[in-house]
């Protein structure tokens, strides 16, 4: 306790970094996943050969694919923006499954429902099939979220500042506190971020909230 409390803000700001690094790839990963699966949902037979295809995409190495990236985005190692581009692919082969799911969900009545009062197929996206589709993108969302938060670890590796870097400097060092606080903040910050996501699920989704025993009766 000693280690960490003489070291909490360099702590707080490597937390701060890990966020950085990862929720703009969550966000990424999601926003992608979305015409991805609309697009699998609406091929038939070709459905499988897509998703399979880019769930390929976490059979990647991660090191290795931070050290090729910079070659064809044209970025540094170290760059931030490398390390996002990476996790956004490793999210996105998560999650493109769950948001073809998530759309096969939603029963072709409801679109042709949706076409016969008037909406038009955007809007009838935006309004009807996303909403219905919102529980199961929210649960393939707490995944890549988890799995996102645990791989920016691994940049450490090469030089890039996170929560991984009380892994990399504590092994080094023989500062065994510095491992265990890298560890404990990373579980933390998954945990936190996944409980503001389904506040956020039930905030934006209020449909979906239990109903109490009273209500229920």
């Amino acid at each position: 306790m000693e280690w960490i409390l003489a070291n909490l803000p360099r702590i707080l700001g490597l937390t701060a970094d890990h966020l950085l690094l990862s929720l703009p790839a969550v966000a990424a990963a999601f926003l992608i996943s979305l015409p991805v699966g609309r697009l699998a949902d609406r091929l038939g037979r070709l459905r499988e050969p897509l998703l399979g295809s880019v769930g390929l995409l976490y059979a990647i190495p991660s090191l290795p694919l931070f050290i090729v990236l910079p070659i064809l985005i044209g970025t540094g190692v170290r760059d931030s923006l490398n390390v996002i581009v990476a996790l956004t692919l490793f999210g996105l082969a998560l999650m493109a499954r769950s948001s073809a799911d998530a759309f096969a969900a939603v029963s072709e009545d409801v679109r042709l429902a949706a076409t016969a009062v008037g909406h038009s197929r955007w809007g009838g996206f935006l309004t009807v099939e996303l909403p219905l589709a919102g529980p199961a993108l929210l649960a393939g969302l707490r995944v890549v979220s988890v799995s996102t938060i645990s791989m920016v670890s691994v940049s450490a590796v090469l030089g890039v500042t996170s929560l991984g870097s009380l892994f990399t400097d504590g092994f080094q060092r023989g500062i065994v506190p510095s491992i265990v606080a890298g560890i404990v903040m990373t579980v933390l910050l998954a945990v936190v971020v996944d409980l503001l996501l389904v506040a956020l699920g039930r905030l934006v989704m209020p449909w979906q909230r239990p109903r109490s025993r009273a209500g229920a009766a």
